[in-house]
């Protein structure tokens, strides 16, 4: 039986901030309180710090296997480390697609065997999977592409998605681009520019896919999480039909770059999908976070090389690393008065604990998994400042300065992050989804 004392911290929750202490015993947190003076094996020192819920991460994409050379499940997880985040929930577009039970159990292996935080795995949905879709156990939900994006994971026709959407009750994420449109589009800009992005991947093809898969999720009393809004247009849909069934995120890059300037600056590193918009679609996006419309921020982290991201566009990929970043990026917008740390617990914490149901995390109580990360709110440096953890080594906020950052990351009471040092021998665990 090992003990950990976090002693002297500001701990916060989505209900507000108390100075106490936090005893963790074997993996758990055990009291919340202060001036806790139990006999410890070890007493992290965190005066003058904020005792965060580790960040759940609930859509990135580690390459692993079949893409390894621009990230893989250990740098991957070291990145997670590194930036607070405690857990991850990791996509299916790898080579070969994670689409059957034989195939998520080699990853999840790999992930056993590799990653410093806790981990689970989406399935993905193919035309002729759905058998596998129905008896796969302990995952987060299916994931849908319904735009083609990375990889061969397509599922557009309505027989399909229908098929998918009436049989079993396991949550589906989307990723809500309309194939007709995006298709549509291409005719359009037979010449395109990365300027032309957001034009050949328009609001028009978001907002028609967000109403497809919310109608069949009510018709199939389906639980159904939209991955990465990106528009007003989205938002005000989800705010007039609001559904406990419907859940959906947002990620940094929407909520804080914009078009044009974002591209014009940074070029085919600003290329995700869906695409940066214009700063009405972010002020908008902001807004549905703060009113509870979008329920949590996720990183879409989909790191390439900075050689295949300097590609000319359209041959360039999509797609931008995030795991590093996402909370210094919230916490400095707390600092700058446009959120609350408290919000930033909700959003990354709390909030997709609940929606996914992972057991045991999102808020530092009693009876949760130690899983936390003390930050200083004060200290102040610019991103990519003495390097990076990520494979690919870029950040599109390279050079931006952030105040709040990461000073110590534990998972299940493991030190794993301390001051820029790892502790390489933690192992997260699977994240059990009830």
């Amino acid at each position: 039986m090992t003990r950990l004392l976090l002693k002297g911290g500001t701990v916060v929750s989505p209900e507000g901030r108390e100075a106490a202490d936090v005893l963790i015993e074997d993996g758990k947190i055990l009291r919340v309180a202060a001036g806790i003076s139990d006999g410890v094996d070890e007493t992290l020192d965190a005066r003058g710090l904020h005792v965060l819920p580790g960040v759940l991460d609930p859509h990135v994409h580690f390459r692993e296997p079949g893409f390894t050379q621009k990230e893989d499940l250990f740098t991957g997880s070291k990145a997670c480390a590194s930036g607070g985040v405690t857990s991850f929930f990791e996509m299916p577009n790898t080579r070969p697609a994670t689409t059957t039970r034989a195939l998520l159990a080699e990853k999840k292996a790999l992930a056993a065997a590799k990653c410093l935080v806790n981990y689970n795995f989406f399935i993905g949905a193919s035309k002729d999977n759905l058998e596998e879709l129905d008896a796969v156990e302990n995952v987060p939900g299916i994931k849908v592409f319904m735009g083609s994006s990375t990889g061969d994971l397509l599922v557009e026709s309505a027989d399909s998605l229908e098929r998918i959407f009436a049989a079993g009750r396991r949550l589906i994420a989307v990723h809500a681009e309309d194939e007709s449109v995006l298709e549509e589009a291409k005719s359009r800009f037979p010449s395109p520019s990365v300027l032309d992005h957001p034009r050949l991947r328009s609001v028009e093809a978001a907002l028609s896919a967000v109403r497809r898969a919310a109608g069949l999720a009510i018709k199939y009393r389906r639980r159904l999480h939209l991955l990465h809004v990106t528009s007003t247009e989205e938002a005000a849909f989800l705010s007039e039909n609001a559904s406990p069934l419907i859940s959906a995120e947002v990620t940094p890059q929407h909520l804080l770059l914009s078009w044009p300037e974002a591209y014009e600056r940074l070029g085919t590193l600003a290329q995700v999908n869906p695409p940066v918009r214009e700063a009405r679609h972010a002020e908008s996006l902001w807004k549905a976070l703060r009113e509870g419309v979008i329920q949590c921020i996720a990183t879409d982290h989909a790191p390439h090389t900075l050689d295949e991201k300097k590609k000319p566009y359209p041959s360039s990929p999509s797609g931008m690393p995030g795991v590093e970043t996402s909370l210094p990026l919230l916490l400095d917008q707390a600092a700058k008065g446009r959120c609350s740390v408290e919000n930033v617990a909700a959003w990354m914490s709390e909030n997709p604990a609940r929606l996914f149901g992972a057991a045991g995390k999102g808020r530092v109580a009693p009876g949760f998994d130690a899983d936390v990360v003390l930050v200083d709110l004060k200290k102040t440096r610019r991103v990519g400042e003495g390097g990076t953890q990520t494979k690919c080594g870029w950040s599109p906020f390279d050079g931006l300065p952030l105040t709040g950052w990461p000073v110590a990351t534990i998972v299940g009471g493991q030190v794993v992050f301390r001051e820029g040092d790892f502790d390489l021998t933690v192992r997260g665990r699977e994240i059990v989804v009830q």
